[in-house]
């Protein structure tokens, strides 16, 4: 009996150890702090869609991000979700499927912008219920674009308006700042070399009313910390 005791913790350590190098390969994790699970995920180099980008590039892929945001959700034991950014952008549809997920869970959020927030990563950005960004980090807002061959047809923007105005109506949903100021700075000339759109830093994103708030690390959990407490103190009044 005790060697089948030995051999069942042993194999216990071993699904724990493995599940805990999964985590970190996929760049989550769950700690405990204050007596909360706090769910970390992080959102990092480029966001890959529909085509597999090359392996050299850092890469967040959606099909993984999404089943985890769907367990969280669903999960007891996790109470709150810090989504970390840094993120160059990338594929459209499929960073604005996770912002939408985002934007639409109980488990309370906050995003936290360390380094950079670009292109679709502004959506993703504000799509928690409370979002962070460091002094150094930066934002840039541009117009939708894509690669390769485009058709200069009306069809073709007609589709990129439409994509436009979906971005749009999500940043203006979940953020501070109106329709027509970020419409401003998306098409904005003489900021970015060859190109239309608006580099933003930290406090430049905060006072426009694009992110929430100036902070880091400490800033985002003690927001969860407080939000949780208040959830159950509401469940337990009732």
């Amino acid at each position: 009996m005790p060697e089948n005791e030995n051999l069942n913790e042993t194999q216990n350590e071993t699904k724990n150890e493995e599940a805990s190098a999964s985590d970190f390969e996929t760049g989550s994790i769950t700690v405990e702090k204050n007596g909360h699970f706090i769910h970390c995920l992080t959102i990092i180099g480029q966001i890959e869609g529909h085509y597999i980008l090359p392996s050299q590039n850092k890469t967040t892929k959606y099909e993984h991000v999404i089943p985890q945001l769907v367990a969280i959700e669903e999960s007891k034991e996790i109470e709150g979700l810090l989504i970390i950014l840094n993120t160059v952008g990338g594929d459209v549809e499929a960073g604005l499927a996770i912002a939408e997920l985002l934007s639409t869970m109980k488990t309370p959020t906050a995003s936290l912008v360390l380094g950079g927030g670009h292109s679709i990563g502004v959506p993703l950005a504000v799509s928690c219920r409370r979002s962070f960004i460091v002094p150094s980090a930066t934002m840039t807002v541009h117009p939708v674009r894509l690669n390769g061959l485009v058709l200069g047809v009306p069809q073709t923007l007609s589709y990129f308006e439409k994509m436009q105005d979906r971005i749009v109506k999500f940043v203006e949903n979940n953020s501070n700042i109106s329709d027509e100021d970020f419409r401003s700075l998306m098409m904005k000339t003489g900021e970015l070399i060859m190109d239309v759109g608006t580099v933003l830093d930290g406090d430049g994103a905060v006072q426009c009313g694009l992110i929430d708030e100036l902070g880091g690390l400490s800033n985002a959990l003690e927001y969860l910390n407080s939000v949780i407490e208040e959830e159950k103190s509401k469940c337990s009044g009732q």
